[in-house]
């Protein structure tokens, strides 16, 4: 959902620091897809003595269930430290320590396409409509963080055009996103 170049992603794993991999899938993926992938990915870790997964999902119980479902036959526990935080304080204690993030993804049912592309700070969040959740918990937004204190260097990157497309969805319902593509500038 968050339509960012894969570049981007492996940057912003390097400048924090840490080992991380990919699960390739194609553009829509059908549920079994996604599941054989995840199935996989699981696999090879559990063979590297992988042992947990952490989450940061804050609210969504389903969500929560199906992850703890999907891995309780792997034994690999699941963590969700921002389990049941406020989102208002999760967000403004993000902004405050120093991370910035852009919003890549705007669902189009919730906000308009001038959502898209923006900056995560005091203004976006102010501007947020009633019933959106400042940390898109339901799925209004999706972000890039690309920069912040855990960061060895920010990563560089450079606003390209905005992008409307539709999805099917369960019952061939149709949703529409705005994104707004990233291009890589280092």
């Amino acid at each position: 959902m968050h339509g960012l170049r894969r570049n981007l992603l492996v940057q912003q794993v390097a400048a924090i620091g840490i080992p991380g991999t990919t699960i390739e899938l194609p553009e829509e993926p059908s549920m079994e897809e996604y599941e054989r992938g995840m199935r996989y990915a699981v696999e090879a870790l559990k063979r590297e003595k992988f042992t947990c997964a952490a989450f940061g999902d804050i609210f969504l119980e389903d969500l929560r269930t199906w992850r703890e479902n999907q891995l309780a036959p792997y034994g690999i526990q699941t963590i969700f430290p921002l389990w049941r935080k406020d989102t208002k304080k999760l967000v403004k204690e993000f902004v405050r320590l120093g991370f910035k993030a852009i919003t890549v993804c705007v669902d189009a049912n919730k906000l308009d396409a001038s959502f898209v592309g923006r900056i995560i700070d005091e203004d976006f969040l102010r501007e947020l409509p009633r019933g959106v959740d400042p940390c898109g918990e339901n799925g209004e937004f999706h972000t890039f963080c690309f920069d912040g204190p855990t960061f060895s260097k920010p990563v560089a990157f450079a606003k390209g055009e905005k992008i409307y497309r539709e999805y099917k969805g369960p019952g061939n319902k149709t949703s529409g996103f705005w994104f707004c593509d990233l291009i890589c500038n280092g």
